[in-house]
């Protein structure tokens, strides 16, 4: 009886327990959350219940398994012993990564809802997602490290692994998975403030929305919901442009192609009243005037502004839109069009003489 016993307290009482903790661990963390509400740290650290009862759990077993008393286990001591000491190791890596996740979001949470600079939130948010990897990354390579100096023989890997030099490489390896000149371009697209997440930018000619920031590479969003991938080297060794370097404010401009009678002022006024009506425009400037001419049309240029690059866009389009429209049903004859006249016909042909007298003029 004392066979069967053993075990099932040994077993149930790990489990019970592990239960208990995550449930006090849950709680506790609950009445923190609702007592401080002006920080998610506590509730995002309820995240962590689950990879905290892996570890206690483990933990447990590890210490207790021996107690069993069951001739299978003490025959596979060892072994039994070694599988929930690499268990307890990867689960308690898990654990410090769901921390370190957790302080870093509430921590990027608290300072996006207090700045109101958006491009510095945008900075920081690269930032914070990058270390967030990184430390991943380094937490990864610290279990496996411990792991292997787990297994005889290993013990000399597992240390180069955990020195300085090999750690280093590592963490390149992991969390880069390319070459050191992806790992330095990551950081100085993160903390050089080059490009971040949110940023409006051109790329080989596509217009988007910087979605996300890795190691490894870049996502744009395009207009049309497309994702472009772009290596993070890229943005470090070619040019491209940053619409919301240095502040989100833009200028926009709308060009018309229209005839040399175009009413300037007509549309200057009209232009005005379009801006008015126009949910999108800022109110800052506005202006419209002409910057050149062919021999057939006058190139009449609107400049707009707004307070960011989604906003410009609707702007330069109501614009265009409602402008066109105006001139088509207000002054048709402003639009361009091609000068034509009748062509003139070819000179009248002389008919030859029938007769030699004829072609000699004589009777």
């Amino acid at each position: 009886m004392e066979n069967v016993l053993r075990p099932l307290i040994v077993l149930v009482g790990s489990v019970l327990l592990t239960l208990l903790l995550g449930w006090l661990a849950d709680l506790l963390l609950r009445r923190a959350d609702a007592r401080h509400s002006e920080t998610p740290l506590w509730g995002l650290l309820r995240r962590c219940r689950v990879p905290l009862q892996v570890v206690v759990l483990t933990g447990l077993l590890r210490g207790t398994y021996t107690e069993t008393a069951v001739e299978v286990v003490e025959r596979n001591e060892a072994f039994i012993g070694h599988v929930l000491t690499l268990v307890l190791i990867a689960a308690s890596a898990w654990l410090v990564v769901r921390i370190a996740a957790a302080v870093v979001e509430a921590s990027y949470s608290r300072f996006a809802a207090t700045s109101r600079d958006l491009a510095r939130v945008r900075r920081v948010r690269t930032q914070v997602a990058l270390v967030q990897r990184i430390v991943t990354a380094l937490v990864a390579v610290v279990a496996l490290a411990s792991m292997l100096l787990t297994f005889p023989g290993m013990d000399k890997l597992g240390a180069s692994l955990l020195a300085s030099a090999g750690v280093l490489g590592i963490v390149a390896g992991v969390a880069a998975q390319s070459t050191l000149g992806n790992l330095f371009a990551g950081f100085q697209i993160a903390f050089g403030d080059m490009v971040r997440i949110g940023d409006t930018v051109v790329v080989d000619g596509e217009w988007g929305t910087v979605e996300e920031v890795t190691l490894t590479f870049l996502a744009v969003r395009t207009w049309d919901e497309r994702r472009i991938t772009m290596p993070v080297s890229y943005f470090t060794s070619k040019p491209f442009e940053n619409w919301s370097r240095g502040g989100a404010q833009m200028t926009g401009t709308v060009f018309f192609h229209l005839d040399h009678t175009a009413p300037v002022h007509e549309m200057r006024e009209k232009l005005h009243d379009v801006l008015r009506e126009c949910p999108a425009w800022d109110g800052r400037d506005w202006s419209i005037a002409v910057t050149d001419t062919t021999p057939n049309t006058m190139v009449v240029r609107a400049v707009v502004t707004a307070k960011d690059a989604d906003d410009i866009w609707t702007v330069r389009c109501a614009v265009r839109e409602q402008l066109i429209a105006w001139l088509c049903d207000h002054h048709p004859h402003a639009l361009p069009r091609i000068a034509t006249s009748q062509a003139v016909p070819p000179p009248a042909t002389h008919t030859q003489p029938d007769t030699p007298a004829q072609r000699t003029g004589r009777g």
